[in-house]
């Protein structure tokens, strides 16, 4: 989702601006701009990628030591110069880049126009900037009080960082529901919707809260709430190396996180299970555990690829710890009413922290009295601050639009949580316990094994780059990694594919097998194998193309399938981290193939932060 970079200070902002506007593609985007402010304020934007504005902007003037800069992802409006960020206010005071959505610009819109104002462009945040400005002119107030004011008559979320042209040495910046992160260096402050931007420039950074206003000068801030109470600003240092987010030799960051995938889950179990396998320890979890204990159920939440990584986590939880679960899409779970209790758990799910419907289902959960915990991959976003407690992955920074060890690290720790609730039931016994926790602990040797056979996906991909359709069936714990399968290859190559439960194939599906249809089965060696045997044979009974995940040394299915990808044995509990791999990176090089944008799939955005 759209991407926000500012400057304040001594040093020259455009190269700051537009590095930072490149940092952060990841998000997806279809148009760009900065505005500078020197003499004059000056505003720049295009439809299209970076590149597009630096061409357009190569023989202007970008002098000026303070600016801001924007990615748009369109919400308001089609994708096209004027739409584009910053927008400036019809008089010209303001000039404004934003994040989110203004649910109430309909009916602003309408009063600014009976008050004379007119608009270019489509955008909820022409609307804003108007409005600040009407405040401004007509209340004859600074800008920073023009801004909270306005802000005390909107509905929905924003990420905000404002020029006003007659107070030139400042930038106001505001959040709710959008996140924003400042940096602070010698004399000189940086914004941005997350920390890929600034992290080579600073590792101090503020995290700015629900209703903040922060007041930036290049030697001052100050941070209030909208209804100016002064805040004392809070410094946290990042754990983000600039490594992390360089394509360090890979072609694509996608590819390159496929192989960290070995480390991210060693990273998100490192510290937390003993050397010995006798004690496993979440430390997020350790003062609310009496009530997790205690629950009467569990709910996951979660969107896109965490809806998967807690549809795994259903049978981790009722197989290992005998605890009923629910898996809800957030954004279906805050709609439909449910039913919720002060002895139930709810989990939510997200890479980002900053899922807007996850956050507004976790809001939902508190109110009627549950226990809310937070699985996420980014210190200091909104979900870890807005839940009762939870557990971090480590998996670092993941840059290409379509999760792939954010999934893995996420199942890693539904797996402990799993367990350690198991093994404090009396669920798990103490050699049930430790023969887990070794399990998971011989997954990042396994997958680095199984990585080695990287040409033999891209050989399968070659087959195939051109098919319409793919059919992806799984059972047990691998229907879940059936529809992330299907998933990621939906995002990125733009082929129409589904997962199904294997057994449902037979209720629909089966009707579309022939010999132009592949159908990829997760065919690993569990209690489903001779049933999953049996799904094999009626796709080839049909002259269905069978591509096949089986345990390794696997024969009977060998004789079978068109082509059968091998991973090592591992406990069926723990082999869907296993068994993702192949079908991430047969995905990947079909992509790569069709000339697809990998890491930036069309119409999508890394992190959904608006409805």
């Amino acid at each position: 989702m759209c991407g926000i970079i500012g400057y304040i200070g001594n040093k020259n902002a455009y190269p700051i601006l537009i590095n930072g506007l490149k940092r952060l593609e990841y998000r997806g985007y279809d148009s760009a701009g900065i505005s500078i402010i020197n003499e004059d304020l000056r505003v720049f934007k295009k439809q299209g990628k970076v590149s597009d504005l630096e061409n357009y902007i190569s023989d202007k003037d970008i002098s000026g030591t303070i600016g801001i800069g924007h990615t748009r992802w369109a919400t308001h409006g089609e994708p096209n110069d004027i739409n584009a960020h910053p927008h400036t206010s019809e008089y010209g005071h303001f000039v404004i880049i934003h994040n989110g959505i203004i649910e109430n610009y309909s009916i602003l819109k309408s009063k600014l126009i009976d008050r004379g104002y007119s608009f270019s462009s489509e955008t909820d945040t022409e609307v804003l900037a108007n409005l600040i400005e009407y405040i401004y002119l007509k209340g004859k107030v600074t800008a920073e009080v023009a801004v909270r004011l306005a802000l005390t008559k909107v509905v929905g979320a924003y990420g905000l960082v404002i020029i006003c042209r007659d107070e030139p040495d400042k930038l106001i910046a505001a959040r709710k529901g959008s996140p924003l992160v400042i940096g602070i260096g010698e004399d000189e402050y940086f914004l941005a919707s997350d920390a890929t931007p600034i992290v080579e420039y600073t590792k101090s950074v503020i995290y700015l809260n629900n209703d903040d206003v922060a007041i930036l000068k290049k030697d001052e801030l100050i941070l209030k709430t909208i209804k100016n109470e002064n805040l004392v600003p809070k410094v946290h240092k990042l754990d983000l190396d600039i490594g992390a987010i360089e394509k360090n030799g890979f072609t694509h960051f996608m590819l390159k996180e496929i192989f960290e995938q070995p480390r991210s889950i060693q990273d998100t179990f490192r510290g937390r299970i003993s050397p010995d396998l006798k004690d496993l320890r979440l430390g997020g979890l350790f003062d609310i555990m009496p009530r997790l204990l205690a629950a009467n159920r569990i709910i996951i939440i979660g969107c896109g690829t965490s809806w998967h990584a807690g549809l795994v986590g259903e049978y981790l939880f009722e197989d290992l710890a005998r605890l009923p679960v629910e898996v809800e899409y957030a954004s279906e779970f805050r709609y439909r009413n449910p039913l919720i209790g002060k002895d139930d758990v709810v989990i939510a799910i997200s890479q980002s922290g900053e899922t807007a419907d996850t956050l507004a289902a976790i809001q939902l959960a508190k109110d009627a009295g549950a226990l809310v915990l937070g699985i996420c991959n980014v210190v200091g976003s909104s979900i870890p601050r807005e839940t009762d407690g939870g557990v971090y992955t480590h998996a670092g920074p993941e840059i290409g639009v379509a999760s792939t060890k954010a999934f893995t690290a996420q199942v890693t720790v539904l797996a402990m949580m799993a367990i350690l609730i198991g093994q404090k039931k009396g669920v798990l016994s103490e050699a049930d316990f430790e023969g887990l926790l070794d399990e998971l602990n011989q997954i990042p040797a396994k997958m680095e094994y199984l990585l080695t056979f990287n040409d033999k996906y891209k050989e399968i991909a070659e087959l195939y780059q051109k098919a319409n359709n793919f059919l992806y069936l799984g059972r047990g714990y691998f229907f879940p990694v059936a529809l992330e399968g299907a998933l990621k290859l939906k995002e990125i190559s733009y082929i129409h594919a589904e997962g199904y439960p294997a057994a449902e194939m037979k209720h629909g599906p089966i009707a579309l097998i022939d010999q132009n249809m592949p159908v990829v089965v997760i065919a690993v060696k569990d209690k489903s194998y001779e049933k999953i045997v049996s799904n094999i044979q009626e796709v080839k009974a049909r002259n269905g193309i069978v591509i096949a995940i089986v345990s390794e040394g696997d024969e009977i299915i060998k004789g079978m399938a068109d082509h059968v990808l091998e991973i090592p044995h591992a406990d069926e509990k723990i082999a869907s981290l296993l068994a993702v791999v192949p079908l991430q990176l047969l995905s990947y090089h079909i992509a790569v193939l069709r000339g697809c944008d990998v890491d930036q799939p069309r119409n999508l955005a890394k992190s959904v932060t608006v409805e």
